[in-house]
C-alpha cells in the first residue's frame, strides 16, 4: 500500500485548508534525542515518490528530502535524552511533535498524526492515523525529514564519540554499538532509562541480559 492525498483531501472537503502530517523517528535508539518533523504539501506541487521513509532507499531519502524542504513548509522539533529519562520515551515523542507543529511559521487547521495517540499538548484539531506513513503523502513526508535530520544529527555526534558506529546505526541498539558500550562506557548522549544503558551503569549486567 502506498501512501496517497485521500485523508488531506476528505480535510480540505470539509473547509480545511492548510493540513499537516506529523511523524516521528528515534523511538528504539539507545542514544541520541527522538525527532519530529511536520510537514504541510503544496497540493500544486507534491514530490513524487513519497513512502514510509523505511521502505526508501538511503539515496531516494536524501533526494527526497531535499524536495520537500524546498517545496512545502516543513518544521522539527526534537526531545532530547535528559527529557526521554525523565518523562519516558512516548511522552518525549510526543513533545517532540509539540515542538515541530509549534516551530511552524502559520499554524497549521489540521494535523494527521502516525500513531494512535494525539499528543496531549496540541491544541489544533487532530487525527491519529495507524500505520500513517504508508497512507498519507504528508506524514510520509514528515517520515522523512525527521529520518534524515535525526541520522544526521547521530553522524555529528559519531565524530564527537567514535567507536559507537552512530554514523551508521543511528543510536540503535547494533551489535557494534552494545559492544562498544560494554567497552567504552556510557556517553552523556545515552538514554539511561533504557535497559542495556541502565545495566551497565546501575547493575553491571552484560548486555546479553
Amino acid at each position: 500500500m502506498a501512501p496517497d492525498y485521500t485523508l488531506e483531501a476528505e480535510a480540505r472537503a470539509c473547509g480545511v485548508m492548510r493540513v499537516a502530517g506529523v511523524d516521528e523517528v528515534g523511538r528504539g535508539p539507545l542514544a541520541g534525542p527522538v525527532t519530529a518533523s511536520v510537514v504541510i504539501l503544496d497540493t500544486a506541487d507534491i514530490p513524487d515518490g513519497l513512502n514510509d521513509s523505511k521502505l526508501l532507499s538511503g539515496k531516494k531519502r536524501i533526494a527526497l528530502f531535499s524536495e520537500i524542504i524546498s517545496r512545502a513548509e516543513v518544521s522539527v522539533g526534537h526531545a532530547s535524552v535528559e527529557e526521554i529519562d525523565r518523562m519516558n520515551i512516548l511522552r518525549a515523542s510526543h513533545l517532540a511533535m509539540e515542538r515541530a507543529v509549534a516551530g511552524l511559521r502559520m499554524p497549521p487547521d489540521h494535523l494527521l498524526i502516525d500513531g494512535n495517540m494525539i499528543p496531549a499538548g496540541l491544541t489544533i484539531p487532530a487525527l491519529a492515523v495507524v500505520k500513517g506513513d504508508a497512507r498519507s503523502l504528508s506524514i510520509a513526508a514528515a517520515s522523512i525529514v525527521a529520518k534524515i535530520t535525526r541520522d544526521r544529527l547521530m553522524v555529528d555526534l559519531a565524530q564527537q564519540h567514535p567507536g559507537y558506529g552512530w554514523e551508521t546505526n543511528a543510536g540503535y541498539p547494533s551489535k557494534q554499538h552494545k559492544a562498544a558500550l560494554r567497552d567504552l562506557g556510557v556517553t552523556p548522549h545515552h538514554r539511561r532509562s533504557f535497559k542495556p544503558v541502565h545495566n551497565i551503569l546501575y547493575q553491571g549486567k552484560s548486555l546479553s541480559s
